[in-house]
């Protein structure tokens, strides 16, 4: 798949951190599995993790505190 930014990179299966505000405090979700451009350094999540991390933000939204970090395999 080539990268939809630069259009001339290859999207290759990679993990990344994911990063969000919530209720004012910062999740840091780590080893998130996606696609990232070996070229611009784009990063693409398929639907189905983009579901799973937006399930864990709204249980991360219950437990309020100012920072999270989050394995996304011991999460998932």
């Amino acid at each position: 798949m080539n990268c939809l930014v630069c259009k001339s990179g290859t999207m290759q299966p990679a993990t990344d951190s994911y990063f969000a505000k919530v209720n004012g405090g910062y999740v840091i979700i780590e080893n998130v599995p996606c696609y990232k451009c070996e070229q611009c350094g784009e990063i693409v999540y398929a639907a189905s993790v983009m579901e799973k991390i937006d399930d864990l933000l709204e249980h991360l939204e219950k437990v309020a505190s100012k920072i999270f970090i989050v394995d996304y395999a011991e999460a998932a």
